[in-house]
């Protein structure tokens, strides 16, 4: 693929995006790969370097906000014609409240992840402060002459020590991954988008 065709490609993928970001980021692009040609690498390579348009189409969304996008989806393009604005107005009590259901449906689907991995950090949490309040209980116990209730803290002690070890490592995977599929689907939002903007 030469470099014409790597930034129309890129600029496809991206159209979505506010018109003069999309420029910025193809002359930047473009640059990149003139750069990396005048260092001494054939076209083919500078482009390989960069990596394909479907990855750096996928960073530049990560990196661009969902106020742009929308801002840029709903822009008027021109004076729209009176079946136009006939249909959204007789229309609206039909598309809002589907509209509405959708964002709360998506939000309550990251509230719901989200509250999952608190809830886990809390045991985590509650584990760490009993492990600690049965040592202590334990030490006490055997201060005051009392070896078998010593003993039987210090067991639940160490148990629930262990317990929130085990937890630790569990909750930190949940966390990371609850991380990535938060970016993942802020990602497929974000493309819906751009492929809406590129199909009309």
């Amino acid at each position: 693929m030469n470099k014409q065709e790597y930034l129309s490609r890129l600029e496809q993928a991206l159209s979505g995006l506010p018109r003069e970001e999309l420029q910025e980021r193809l002359a930047f692009y473009k640059e990149s790969i003139d750069d990396r040609m005048e260092e001494g690498l054939s076209e083919d390579a500078a482009i390989a370097q960069l990596g394909s348009v479907e990855d750096v189409a996928a960073q530049i969304l990560a990196e661009t906000s969902f106020s742009a996008l929308v801002r840029e989806r709903i822009r008027p393009r021109g004076r729209m014609p009176v079946w136009e604005i006939l249909l959204l107005v007789l229309g609206f009590p039909l598309w809002f409240p589907l509209l509405v259901t959708a964002f709360v449906l998506l939000l309550s689907v990251f509230i719901l992840l989200w509250s999952l991995i608190l809830c886990l950090w809390a045991v985590e949490f509650s584990l760490i402060v009993s492990a600690v309040g049965a040592l202590i209980t334990g030490v006490l116990s055997l201060s005051r002459g009392e070896p078998s209730n010593a003993l039987l803290m210090m067991g639940a002690g160490l148990m629930l020590a262990g317990l929130s070890v085990f937890l630790f490592f569990g909750c930190k995977a949940a966390s990371k991954g609850a991380v990535a599929l938060t970016k993942k689907l802020t990602l497929w939002i974000k493309s819906l988008f751009l492929r809406k903007e590129s199909k009309s």
